[in-house]
């Protein structure tokens, strides 16, 4: 052989592996999911720090009829990104993105504050593993859904947020149907794709030590925030921060 087509040879198999591994760090898409009570307004801080830092952010504003439903409203975001994903979920969006990692442009799953189920599971039977300090669910007459009681809002779900923002949160709360407490996850996306998950250490919707517990199950990569349950919204940079982390390794 030519000794001369070997340094050449060389220098194209080096360039491609740089450009192979820069292409499977490459994660530029993020997509959140809220939780119920609430709906995706209350990322927009932390979706702000991360477009400045290059990342495309879009939140999935679910409808919170049923699990399926919002299990497709997710996807549907999916399929509209251009590349690999970071799919995030809050609270009862960590159900609706166990089973929405399955599509094939999510790269890692992020739970923030976030119920993480295994197969089988349902929101209500985790929930009440471990309850929560806050016990101030309500039904609606017709017995169809579900809210939080607007005068314990403030203090049970977002009591490190200013009292005025706190308030308004209470008063644009969406109910979410008592049916998606009841649906069971399928297979879990977190045994095949990478996971973290962000820990509220001042949690009262969800036990914390259920967050814990959930998220070592999955062998999740944990982030303890000292936080009310909206923990992205009274710390965005730090839940940026993991976001960011996690964008950044899930592709390799």
């Amino acid at each position: 052989m030519n000794h001369r087509i070997l340094p050449t040879i060389a220098l194209a198999l080096a360039t491609s592996v740089v450009a192979f591994a820069a292409q499977a760090a490459e994660i530029k898409n993020i997509v959140i999911v809220h939780g119920a009570f609430a709906d995706g307004s209350g990322w927009r801080e932390a979706s702000e720090i991360l477009g400045r830092r290059g990342f495309n952010v879009t939140v999935v504003q679910e409808p919170l009829t049923s699990l399926g439903a919002d299990i497709e409203a997710t996807n549907r975001i999916l399929d509209l990104q251009d590349g690999p994903t970071l799919l995030v979920g809050h609270s009862y969006g960590g159900m609706v993105i166990t089973e929405a990692g399955h599509h094939s442009k999510v790269e890692g799953l992020v739970y923030v504050a976030a119920f993480q189920p295994d197969k089988g599971e349902n929101l209500a039977a985790l929930a009440g593993s471990k309850p929560a300090a806050a016990m101030s669910v309500r039904e609606t007459p017709d017995g169809k859904y579900l809210y939080l009681d607007p005068k314990a809002f403030p203090a049970d779900f977002a009591a490190d947020l200013p009292a005025a923002e706190a308030a308004f949160a209470a008063k644009s709360q969406v109910l979410a149907a008592k049916e998606v407490f009841a649906a069971k996850v399928g297979d879990p996306a977190w045994r095949t794709k990478k996971s973290w998950s962000i820990v509220a250490t001042d949690d009262r919707a969800i036990n914390p030590d259920l967050e814990r517990s959930m998220a070592k199950r999955a062998g999740s990569q944990v982030t303890e925030i000292k936080a009310s349950h909206v923990v992205f919204a009274s710390q965005p940079e730090k839940v940026a921060g993991v976001m960011e982390a996690a964008a950044n390794e899930a592709g390799k």
